[in-house]
């Protein structure tokens, strides 16, 4: 028997989740087995523990789109009992049972070894949102990140923090931009050189273009605010786009491709192919201050997860939550 958080739906469509206690003979197909030891806690996660957003096939459903933990038992020659692993994406925690339990069976293919440098906790720090942030940054640096400062929006949020932290310890001015004054603080200590004020940059301009100000963005709102960064972005600069919070529309136009050669990058981590999840986690362990990524911690257990689903939803939930499935 193992613990796990378990979402149910009544027949008038109501969602309800709640921790329970399940046998193995309850875990999905797959060819490996893993014991659980921390998750996290994603926007998407929020929308699972919640009313679904159009995510969970069926029910009763176990959320939780990250784990990481150990091998317990592997159908495939590529894992072996001990070996320690991660997974992000996948749709795992959505159409597939995920890491809110204390064990979970996925494919092998789904897995990547955990990195040398790295803890299971400190894996679950980073999670989806850290992983993220850093194939933003690698779009960025693929594309040449020039001179000047990077902006970062939604820079207090799981992606803004981690992409925040990376790209100061790479050497990079950064600046932040937060709708929560009092976060401030907290984004200079991850290495943040400018505080930029959400209503100063979330409004819409009937100007194509602006000064030339920002030498790269990783961009997690999207909306008006992605428009505007457009326009205010250097000549043949980047921005990797990494989330919709502002919206998935983009009232923009194509002045700022055509005559500053700007590149809009997307950024997918759900079926980001292996060898480029072990290039991302690699870069993690490397480039990814430890004790910035300490900073953001907020531990959880599988009791906090339901408030912590509605908490994110609202935009509540400030830096990384890590939840100890033997908490």
């Amino acid at each position: 028997m193992f613990k796990a958080l378990v979402v149910e739906k009544d027949d008038d469509g109501k969602t309800r989740a709640s921790v329970q206690e399940l046998s193995e003979d309850r875990l999905p197909a797959g060819e490996v087995t893993v014991a659980v030891e921390y998750s996290t806690v994603n926007y998407k996660d929020g929308l699972c523990i919640g009313p679904g957003g159009g995510l969970v096939r069926n029910y009763p459903h176990v959320p939780g789109i990250d784990f990481a933990g150990t091998v317990e038992a592997s159908d495939d020659d590529r894992y072996k009992p001990g070996d320690k692993v991660v997974l992000t994406g996948w749709r795992v925690g959505e159409a597939h049972w995920g890491g809110y339990a204390q064990k979970a069976r996925v494919k092998a293919d789904w897995l990547v070894p955990l990195p040398d440098g790295l803890d299971a906790r400190q894996a679950m720090a980073v999670g989806t949102a850290g992983f993220t942030a850093m194939l933003a940054v690698m779009a960025l640096e693929d594309h040449g990140i020039k001179d000047g400062p990077v902006l970062v929006t939604g820079a207090a949020g799981g992606v803004g923090s981690v992409a925040t932290a990376i790209l100061a310890n790479l050497g990079y001015e950064v600046a932040g931009v937060t709708g929560r004054p009092e976060t401030a603080d907290y984004l200079r200590s991850l290495g943040a050189s400018q505080i930029v004020a959400r209503e100063e940059i979330n409004e819409t301009t009937k100007r194509p273009l602006e000064g030339e100000t920002w030498a790269g963005c990783v961009d997690a709102v999207g909306g008006a605010m992605l428009a505007r960064v457009l326009g205010q972005m250097k000549y043949g600069a980047s921005v990797a786009a990494v989330g919709l919070a502002g919206g998935a529309a983009l009232p923009a136009t194509v002045i700022p491709f055509l005559l500053r050669g700007v590149n809009l990058l997307g950024i997918d981590s759900v079926m980001q192919p292996y060898d480029n999840r072990v290039r991302a986690w690699a870069r993690i362990a490397k480039d990814l201050p430890m004790d910035k990524l300490e900073a953001m911690i907020r531990p959880a257990t599988l009791a906090d997860l339901p408030q912590l689903g509605a908490d994110i939803l609202k935009g509540q939930v400030k830096g990384r939550v890590v939840v100890d499935l033997n908490g």
